[in-house]
């Protein structure tokens, strides 16, 4: 099909859905259709949106929690319990439920290589999911570059990189494989870890190499909380049939705002097709939202609920993909 007939396409689709759809009145700023539900990637670093202004929101509306990718302050985990200290503060002077609220970490500094000592120093810690390399990726820095002070000191912090050639990007950047094209003996330990404590992984900005050796390596060792995120972002770019196997596979394929934003401006249905081909049973919905140009997460999952409905998903299938399975992979019970 050619793009102009492309466009046409999604252009029709689009008005057979917004005519059809019938969501209900939205009261801001209330936020419909997110009850119960847990956003396991949502990002408050500096300059992103407040923690705990995002889970005083999230509360109000009546979500189950939000999993913190990233937080501003040096030390993730304690940012997260002050946001939980205040939040419970917040709600018994308000009589409002505080949301459950986790702090997630990357396996890697900028240069120091991915290791079990220092994920279990993460763990002890109180982090409660970890993150593969995501900036600091080879796979990125070949994308998009980064800023070189990452992995030189004598850059200037404004200092931004072109991307870099894949021989350069793997000299700076981490990467999971060998040069046989195995997982490396730390990563295989880190994977043990996690499935020793429970722990969810997300596979973060893997190639699909890195991508089928990590799920290989979970199936083997029974971990069941392994994650991929944005799958159609040009970070990860499966394609459906990619998904669909590795969901089938074991593990979950985690949908975000994203991904549909008019920043990467992925069709919703295409989202749709792709979760009707995996099955519900391994497939998320969540914000990744926190940056300036994003709506806030609440609104974020809002979105992507009601885009899911839209296109057919049921309640009981918008319900598995928001709450249930969010849920099981953070280790909660699931509610009714």
């Amino acid at each position: 099909m050619s793009e102009n007939a492309t466009t046409q396409a999604r252009f029709l689709k689009s008005y057979e859905i917004r005519r059809a759809y019938q969501g209900g009145v939205e009261y801001p700023p209330a936020i419909s259709g997110v009850k119960g539900a847990i956003d396991i990637h949502c990002h408050c670093d500096a300059a992103h949106q407040d923690a705990l202004s995002v889970a005083k929101l999230a509360s109000q509306n009546g979500m189950r929690g939000l999993l913190y990718k990233s937080i501003a302050g040096k030390n993730r985990a304690e940012s997260v319990r002050q946001v939980r200290d205040a939040l419970k503060q917040w709600g018994d002077e308000e009589k409002v439920e505080p949301i459950l609220c986790w702090a997630g970490a990357n396996v890697a500094g900028r240069s120091a290589p991915p290791t079990a000592a220092k994920v279990r120093e993460l763990l002890d810690g109180g982090i409660g999911a970890i993150w593969m390399p995501v900036a600091m990726h080879a796979n990125t820095l070949s994308k998009i570059g980064g800023r070189k002070s990452w992995w030189d000191p004598s850059a200037g912090r404004g200092e931004l990189t072109p991307a870099l050639s894949w021989e350069e990007a793997l000299k700076v950047g981490h990467y999971a494989l060998d040069d046989h094209g195995k997982l490396k003996p730390a990563i295989k330990d880190i994977v043990a870890l996690l499935k020793e404590r429970e722990v969810p992984l997300f596979f973060g900005h893997a190639t699909h190499p890195e991508i089928y050796a990590l799920a290989e390596e979970c199936s083997k060792l029974g971990h069941t909380k392994a994650v991929i995120d944005h799958p159609f972002s040009p970070f990860v770019n499966l394609s459906i049939a990619q998904m669909t196997e590795l969901g089938k596979g074991g593990v979950y394929l985690n949908f975000t705002y994203d991904e549909i934003s008019p920043l990467l401006g992925v069709d919703p249905f295409d989202m749709y097709k792709a979760i009707r081909s995996i099955g519900v049973e391994h497939v998320t919905l969540s914000s990744d939202c926190g940056e300036p140009l994003f709506p806030n997460s609440v609104e974020g999952m809002r979105q992507m609920c009601a885009y899911m409905r839209a296109f057919g998903l049921s309640e009981s299938e918008v319900k598995t993909v928001s709450r249930d399975n969010p849920a099981r992979i953070l280790g909660l019970p699931l509610l009714s």
